[in-house]
């Protein structure tokens, strides 16, 4: 997508806070590694009716370029 997000680790300077600064930096490398997937926000009646009009062009590209699979009479 075009969208980032950023995240900020607060790390504190005093040797008390040791533990909470190694938990947050662990914290802050796993969440570097997430990758995510996006997704486009449809509502699902559009998407059907997308999906339909994109089969009716399929299928009316398959009926003028003679892939209509036949249903003639057979000339005898």
């Amino acid at each position: 997508g075009n969208t980032k997000t950023v995240m900020v680790a607060n790390l504190g300077p005093a040797d008390y806070n040791f533990d909470e600064t190694i938990s947050t930096l662990r914290y802050a490398n796993r969440a570097k590694n997430i990758k995510n997937k996006p997704k486009i926000n449809e509502d699902p009646k559009d998407a059907m009716l997308r999906e339909f009009q994109e089969e009716i062009a399929r299928l009316k590209a398959a009926l003028d370029g003679g892939g209509g699979g036949g249903g003639g009479a057979a000339a005898a």
